[in-house]
């Protein structure tokens, strides 16, 4: 896990509604809230530049985040993001305030690895359809993970790797899931190429010989 460190200069905003929004996003500022941790949500607003940079970095979106305040340090993290729908500007930005002893629902991105010597697609020639691309995690802030892998080595033509085949860090859980049941969604499969299952060969196989009687 990356040991990454993301750090944010803020300034306290009084000027508030959508006029003063567009007059800070024309001075190269973002508006946005910090709330959470049974403290008033405070209004700030963030240098466009510098939020900028850091959303390039993907460990951004689920790491514990410095803000500088007023000369103290408020960790949060990333909570919602507000994008233009089609320019590349930022329109608001939710931080949410961390409590070291309060547990925090975050989505987590995985990460698949061992695709090019898995099982199913070096000896079976088979294909990797990834189902989703990230998972929800239930964790106290000292134990949150920048990413899960998803080691894809042994897994053979046919094989599906549900959410709980997943191995988790320590002190992490997918809030509401039971393996086998519902909540236990797909992750990952591997596939014969061309979409066919042995059972689909078959079938066809068996349509051809009535056809020729």
């Amino acid at each position: 896990m990356s040991t990454a460190q993301f750090e944010l200069t803020a300034e306290p905003r009084s000027d508030l509604g959508k006029g003063a929004s567009r007059r800070l996003r024309r001075e190269g500022k973002v508006p946005a809230i910090l709330y959470g941790s049974h403290q008033e949500p405070t209004s700030i607003m963030l240098s466009a530049n510098e939020l900028s940079k850091s959303l390039k970095h993907e460990a951004f979106y689920n790491h514990i985040l410095n803000v500088q305040l007023e000369g103290k340090t408020e960790r949060a993290v990333l909570k919602d993001l507000q994008r233009h729908p089609y320019k590349p500007t930022i329109l608001h930005v939710d931080l949410q305030r961390i409590n070291e002893s309060e547990k925090l629902h975050m989505h987590i991105p995985l990460h698949f690895i061992n695709e090019d010597t898995c099982v199913g697609v070096k000896l079976g020639g088979g294909s990797i359809s990834h189902q989703t691309s990230e998972v929800e995690i239930h964790c106290l802030p000292k134990d949150l993970p920048e990413y899960i892998e998803v080691d894809m080595v042994e897994a053979e033509i046919g094989t599906t790797l549900h959410l709980s085949d997943l191995n988790l860090p320590e002190g992490v859980i997918i809030p509401g899931l039971v393996k086998g049941e519902e909540s236990d969604l797909p992750v990952a499969s591997v596939q014969k190429r061309g979409g066919g299952s042995d059972e689909d060969e078959e079938g066809g196989e068996a349509t051809e010989e009535a056809a020729a009687e």
